[in-house]
C-alpha cells in the first residue's frame, strides 16, 4: 500500500488525561509502518453529551502510514485497550479515545469506520488541533479546513500552556 498522511484525533479525561495522552502519541510513534510527523498542543475542552463527567484533555497528531485504514484502525483500538479503554457508555469518560480523523483524501464508509471522522466540523477539540499542525488543509467532501474553523465557535476550548503540551 503506498504511504498515506492521517491525522489521528486523542482523547482522556480519566486517570491523568494529560499524562495518557502524551504516553499515547509515544505509543503511536511505535506502529507498524508509520511514522510521527507533527503533534498538536494539548487542549482542554468539556465534555460531549454527558456532562457529570471531568474535562477532556485533546490533541492530534500527523501520522505517514502504509497500514490500510482497517489495520491502522486495529492499531489504535489496542492502543487504546492497553491503556484500559472500555466501551460502556456513548459518550461517557474514557482514559482514551484514538479517532482517524482523516486518512489521505480518502472518504471511507464501512460498519467499522467512517473517513473524514463524523461530527469533525462541529468539533473544536478536533478542529483547531488539526488546524494546528495542518494548516489549511482540505477536508474531503467538507471543504477547506479553515472554512470549518470560522463555523465552529472557540467556546470552552483551552489550549493547555505549551510546557505541559510538549513535556515528554
Amino acid at each position: 500500500m503506498s504511504e498515506q498522511t492521517v491525522f489521528i484525533g486523542l482523547g482522556s479525561n480519566l486517570d491523568q488525561p494529560v499524562s495518557r495522552v502524551l504516553r499515547a502519541i509515544h505509543a503511536l510513534e511505535g506502529l507498524p509502518e508509520s511514522s510521527l510527523r507533527a503533534q498538536s498542543s494539548l487542549y482542554r475542552s468539556a465534555p460531549m453529551g454527558p456532562q457529570d463527567q471531568p474535562d477532556y484533555v485533546n490533541a492530534v497528531v500527523q501520522l505517514t502510514t502504509r497500514l490500510s485504514p482497517e489495520d491502522l484502525l486495529d492499531q489504535l483500538q489496542q492502543v487504546e485497550d492497553a491503556h484500559g479503554r472500555t466501551r460502556e457508555r456513548h459518550w461517557g469518560p474514557r482514559t482514551l479515545d484514538l479517532d482517524i480523523l482523516l486518512y489521505g483524501e480518502q472518504v471511507i464508509t464501512s460498519e467499522r469506520l467512517q473517513v473524514p471522522h463524523p461530527g469533525l466540523a462541529q468539533r473544536n477539540f478536533v478542529l483547531y488541533p488539526l488546524a494546528e499542525i495542518a494548516g489549511d488543509l482540505p477536508v474531503p467532501g467538507l471543504g477547506r479546513l479553515q472554512s470549518l474553523l470560522e463555523q465552529c465557535p472557540r467556546d470552552g476550548l483551552l489550549q493547555l500552556p505549551e510546557s505541559v503540551s510538549h513535556a515528554g
